[in-house]
């Protein structure tokens, strides 16, 4: 019995990179997803609009459209369908509880992301309520993780970002690499454990969680160590689009130089428009070049990472005394990353600007979804026990120093470059 399974299994990094391809064909050829409405402001939008009967419609279609993905990715890779099946309902719901919270008109003008409520929420009942085994087997985080990386390739268009100028690039380049070495260095010289200092260099340098967790599926990484990351930047964002804006207009920046700044500093891509949006139409859209741009190095950035890891992580027993090939290399090279750099190709060079439009609403709307389930998820694994040990005090001291290195290199580039 056990051979047929690993007969019918694939390994899953392939198995998200089919998935993420069949969510995109049918989105284009067979059935685009709508968008549940999740926006309120009070008690009757919240009855009228997102507990109206069309919208639980929209919700249970897209509750059965992600379950039969997830049934065949759990199928794919060899895990159990029966845990799954009993499994993702839970978390399905409370990811729907954290689109709600997030959906409040004031959280979202604080700008506050789904993901850390869908966290919060986990993090919250898998530490004041024992979970069964079984529970915790059925979480599918990596399928979940890796799936919404996929589809996030979707949204990283190169002619937009080439059309917007060389300079947000050229900032891009010089500040993931410049602060990405900072980090890394200063995580080694306080002794943190390479496996998180590459998430928190990651994270830091070029696009918050999104690259924390590329990270992490490049090396394969401790979700927990992940999590604790996620925590980090989503908690620093949060003061740092408030007060960035005030200082940028206290010393009468140029709003050039205000929104390069935030572009390349802030670690979130929503917290960067509410920041630019706080100072000005011009600020906005340079921080969302410079951002994008960032978003961009994404997928070579994990490449590298991945490549780094694999040849400096070898653990083969035939390879212990020799450098691993070019063939262990790509066996253990994520192969969710060839996933995104190809769904951002096809989508930046073969896919009309026509249809582009008309299915961008839906799979960023499946790509947060994902996301969001991969975070709920996270949570219910996760123990604060871990998350907030004595061992947890370095990793914090390197974030927040490579932080303070961003911001201030960052805005020296921004001067440089956008300066008059």
């Amino acid at each position: 019995m056990s051979s047929k399974t690993k007969q019918f299994s694939i390994h899953e990094d392939w198995t998200v990179v089919l998935l993420g391809f069949l969510i995109i064909g049918i989105s284009l050829f067979i059935y685009l997803p709508s968008v549940p409405v999740f926006k309120w402001s009070n008690g009757t939008d919240l009855l009228n609009d997102v507990f109206s009967i069309t919208n639980i419609k929209e919700l249970f279609l897209e509750f059965i459209y992600l379950l039969g993905i997830g049934i065949l990715g759990v199928f794919l890779v060899g895990k159990s369908v029966k845990k799954f099946l009993l499994g993702f309902p839970i978390v399905f719901a409370l990811t729907v509880v954290a689109l709600i919270i997030a959906g409040n008109t004031v959280i979202k003008g604080l700008n506050l992301e789904a993901v850390i409520f869908s966290l919060i929420i986990g993090l919250s009942i898998g530490n004041f309520f024992k979970l069964p085994e079984w529970f915790r087997t059925a979480l599918s985080t990596e399928i979940f993780v890796k799936i919404g990386l996929v589809l996030l390739g979707t949204s990283v268009i190169f002619s937009d970002i080439l059309k917007a100028g060389s300079l947000g690039l050229i900032q891009a380049l010089v500040v993931v690499l410049s602060v990405w070495y900072f980090a890394f260095w200063v995580c080694r010289k306080l002794k943190v454990d390479e496996e998180l200092a590459l998430m928190i260099s990651s994270a830091v340098s070029i696009c918050g969680v999104s690259a924390a967790i590329a990270t992490s599926g490049a090396i394969k990484g401790d979700s927990k160590k992940l999590s604790y990351v996620i925590s980090m930047v989503l908690v620093t964002a949060i003061p740092m689009m408030i007060f960035m804006p005030i200082i940028a207009r206290h010393f009468n920046f140029p709003e050039e130089v205000t929104g390069a700044w935030l572009g390349g500093s802030i670690d979130t891509s929503g917290a960067v428009v509410a920041s630019g949006s706080l100072v000005g139409e011009t600020a906005l859209k340079i921080s969302t070049i410079v951002k994008f741009s960032q978003n961009v190095l994404l997928g070579l950035a994990a490449f590298a990472i991945s490549v780094y890891w694999t040849y400096t992580h070898n653990k083969s027993s035939e390879a212990l005394e020799s450098k691993p090939t070019l063939g262990v290399i790509w066996e253990r090279f994520p192969k969710f990353v060839i996933g995104f750099i190809v769904a951002s190709l096809v989508f930046s060079f073969l896919i009309q600007a026509e249809t582009r439009d008309a299915v961008k609403d839906s799979l960023k709307n499946l790509q947060g979804l994902w996301f969001a389930l991969a975070f709920t998820s996270i949570g219910l694994e996760t123990n604060f026990k871990d998350l907030f040990s004595n061992n947890s005090k370095k990793p914090l001291y390197a974030f927040l120093m490579a932080q303070l290195f961003n911001i201030i290199i960052t805005l020296i580039i921004a001067f440089l470059l956008f300066g008059k």
